[in-house]
């Protein structure tokens, strides 16, 4: 039986949850429960606080779970990414008082700086040789500094609005750029389980990035065509009543279909429709 760790809240859960539906688990699922058992895959889920995922996964307890790199890197677990899935993207960064941004991260050198992620800032400090004193908070980390626990923070970054409010701004580079990563324990033996598990996501994660275009266009514009829509491996291309016109078919990523159907248009194609992949093997 394959066992999946999943995030039980925050905001990796729901977008969590909607891809797991949409590779055929979880049909049963309600939002409050906390062991899901799925017969028909043969496959059981448990919903984890997204720190606890790595750990989890790292001990062998359970085969795969979903969580974010940045949780993955702070835990030190013996698990490693497999795939990264395209949600829950941040940045984490540094952030000192307002007039010590022109110093560099070398301002920190010494300083008592706050996170919620000490193990991953302790990574970052000795890969770049800077000493500092860390202080471990749960959470609202921004506040460390008004309140004098701390002379900088160290957090999961958005809009940077937070930071600002507290009179912080970032210095240097992101320390990591984090996102919703599979993972699975280092070593681990291979299983059909989750190599299936495996696919089915990357499937999903393909219908999300392209959608079919199907067009009609004259034979004599075929190639120029084809190079607008090369499709995957290479288009469709099939004969119309017509003799002298062709359709054609690919998939064409998501991002750049307005474009293309721009290109197509402008081209000479007519009857250009574009529809949803709801489920793809490359």
């Amino acid at each position: 039986m394959l066992r999946v760790a999943l995030p039980n809240k925050g905001q990796l859960a729901e977008p969590a949850r909607d891809m797991l539906r949409e590779a055929g688990y979880l049909r049963s699922h309600h939002p409050r429960d906390l062991v899901v058992q799925d017969p028909d895959n043969d496959a059981e889920f448990f919903f984890l606080r997204p720190r606890d995922i790595a750990t989890y996964v790292g001990s062998g307890t359970l085969d795969v779970g979903i969580t974010g790199r940045d949780m993955l890197i702070d835990s030190g677990a013996a698990a490693t990414e497999l795939m990264t899935l395209g949600f829950g993207g941040s940045t984490f960064r540094l952030a000192v008082p307002v007039g010590q941004v022109t110093g560099g991260i070398d301002v920190i050198a010494g300083k008592r700086v706050a996170t919620s992620y000490p193990g991953l800032l302790s990574a970052w400090l000795a890969n770049n040789n800077i000493e500092a004193h860390l202080i471990k908070l749960e959470g609202a980390v921004e506040n460390a500094v008004q309140l004098g626990v701390a002379d900088a923070v160290a957090d999961v970054v958005d809009t940077g609005t937070t930071l600002r409010q507290a009179g912080l701004a970032v210095i240097g580079a992101p320390i990591l750029q984090s996102e919703a990563v599979l993972i699975r324990r280092v070593g681990a033996p291979s299983a059909r389980s989750v190599d299936t598990f495996l696919r089915r996501l990357e499937g999903v994660i393909v219908a999300r990035t392209y959608v079919m275009v199907d067009y009609d266009v004259p034979l004599e514009l075929v190639s120029q065509a084809v190079a607008i829509t090369p499709g995957i491996e290479s288009p469709t291309v099939s004969p119309l009543h017509d003799s002298k016109w062709a359709a054609v078919r690919a998939m064409v990523p998501r991002r750049d279909v307005h474009s293309v159907m721009d290109d197509l248009h402008d081209l000479g194609a007519k009857g250009v429709i574009v529809t949803d992949i709801h489920a793809a093997r490359l």
